[in-house]
């Protein structure tokens, strides 16, 4: 098991390789829906992304920056 760091500081854990797009879908259907990309331990990474370790997630959708560029470089 991993844990994953949420940006409301919750923390919740999943089995190793869980992708951010999972993580998204464990949160709301609707987020996971609009997830581009993601943010894990400062590096930008795509939503289909397997998270081996403990660290920091922030999902990014196309209401945030990060995400617009995800979609535009894709």
């Amino acid at each position: 098991m991993i844990k994953i760091t949420l940006p409301d500081g919750s923390v919740k854990e999943y089995s190793k390789g869980t992708t951010p797009l999972e993580v998204a879908k464990s949160i709301s259907e609707g987020l996971a829906r609009n997830v581009l990309s993601a943010s894990f331990n400062g590096t930008t990474v795509e939503a289909e992304t397997p998270l081996t370790t403990d660290g920091s997630l922030i999902l990014y959708t196309w209401n945030d920056q990060e995400g617009k560029k995800a979609f535009w470089h894709s």
